[in-house]
């Protein structure tokens, strides 16, 4: 396991120096900026070791790892929202809920939803990433967990690429997995490789999401077994394959959107229902 150095406590340069040869022979990862977990890339393993986790048995939000989501212009982030109502905890388990604004006056939205990232304050690079979670329904819910570049070292999005390791919609009894980049939204190179797939899974109970990450490919997973591979491809567009850098992760309870169509207000509200969130590398 990683041993995490705060390096601004550390006023001797020699000091700093030995920590960091310590930890590198005793570790798969390099800690860049004391919060991005970069695993080395010539690592091809099944003997995963935690790195980072967080099980919600607090009656609070973790803040040194997670943020929550504030609204913005995307499909997604129309009703992202810090209100109290969007979050609780219960039995060791963060709930994110879809709720009908109870307040119309002080936030004019119809709706208000929640969601946590861990932005600024973890990122991780190749590695496995799994999440146990229970996805409620109703009609205009999108729950989702996904990945989103943390330096964006290809410039504005789309060029650093997103990765949908899970999303539902409304009472379906599959999940999407997903990748997005340049080289599938605007070149729409969208079957060489395939870039989703389904899952079927029982919303109605608690189930692992996961995602296998190595330079060269993207592994999908659903309860442990894979459901999906998106590979590195030679010979084609390098937009293709934006995923060579650190990401930070997102889990929220969205409402509405293009994709999965108006909301019901008479569903809600509608829980998205984390039990753990665990990094291996």
């Amino acid at each position: 396991m990683v041993k995490i150095v705060s390096f601004k406590a550390l006023k001797y340069p020699a000091l700093l120096f030995a920590v960091l040869l310590v930890n590198c022979k005793a570790s798969r990862s390099a800690i860049v900026d004391e919060y991005i977990f970069v695993q080395k890339d010539t690592l091809q393993t099944t003997k995963w070791q935690v790195v980072w986790e967080d099980h919600f048995d607090k009656p609070q939000i973790d803040t040194t790892k997670w943020t929550k989501i504030p609204p913005n212009k995307a499909d997604w982030g129309n009703y992202m929202s810090d209100n109290a109502n969007c979050y609780s905890f219960l039995n060791g388990k963060l709930h994110l809920k879809g709720i009908v604004n109870p307040d119309t006056i002080a936030d004019s939205r119809p709706f208000l939803t929640g969601g946590i990232y861990s932005k600024g304050k973890f990122a991780f690079q190749y590695g496995k990433i799994e999440i146990r979670a229970k996805l409620e329904s109703a009609k205009g819910a999108w729950p989702a967990i996904w990945l989103l570049a943390e330096q964006k070292k290809y410039g504005k999005y789309p060029r650093n690429g997103e990765i949908d390791i899970m999303e539902h919609l409304n009472f379906d009894d599959m999940v999407y997995q997903t990748v997005h980049s340049y080289y599938t939204l605007e070149l729409k190179q969208k079957e060489h490789p395939l870039y989703y797939k389904t899952a079927k899974v029982n919303s109605e109970e608690f189930n692992t999401y996961g995602l296998e990450w190595y330079p060269d490919k993207l592994v999908f997973t659903v309860n442990g077994k894979a459901t999906h591979t998106y590979p590195k491809l030679e010979g084609v567009d390098p937009t293709q394959w934006p995923f060579d850098q650190p990401f930070y992760i997102l889990i929220d309870q969205q409402l509405g959107g293009s994709w999965v169509g108006d909301v019901k207000p008479e569903d809600l509200p509608v829980h998205m229902i984390i039990d753990w969130v665990k990094i291996y590398q």
